[in-house]
């Protein structure tokens, strides 16, 4: 039994580039300050799953597809802009 979570996020990259690094940690740090609790990030490596890219149609990497909720939204890049990151998700910053 999965708990529900407010925001489902796909963060894609291509292997271990500073970008990509740099992302993740990035995410993480947002999601725990803003959205604790509430989210789920699920990180797709195109270096290992190069198919996965068509699905989400991306184009670029880093980029932070965020699938729930609704409508689809995407931010590429490191997401080292905290505001645009919370501006790009729909979050209010507290």
């Amino acid at each position: 039994m999965s708990k529900t979570v407010a925001f489902e996020l796909r963060l894609y990259v291509a292997g271990q580039t500073a970008k990509s690094i740099a992302a993740c940690a990035n995410l993480q740090r947002i999601c725990e300050t803003h959205l604790a609790g509430q989210y789920r990030i699920e990180i797709i490596d195109l270096i290992k799953n190069p198919k996965l890219a068509a699905g989400d149609q991306i184009l670029a990497v880093p980029t932070l597809v965020r699938r729930l909720p609704k409508p689809i939204t995407k931010i590429i890049g490191d997401l080292s802009d905290e505001e645009r990151v919370l501006v790009g998700l729909d979050v209010r910053p507290i």
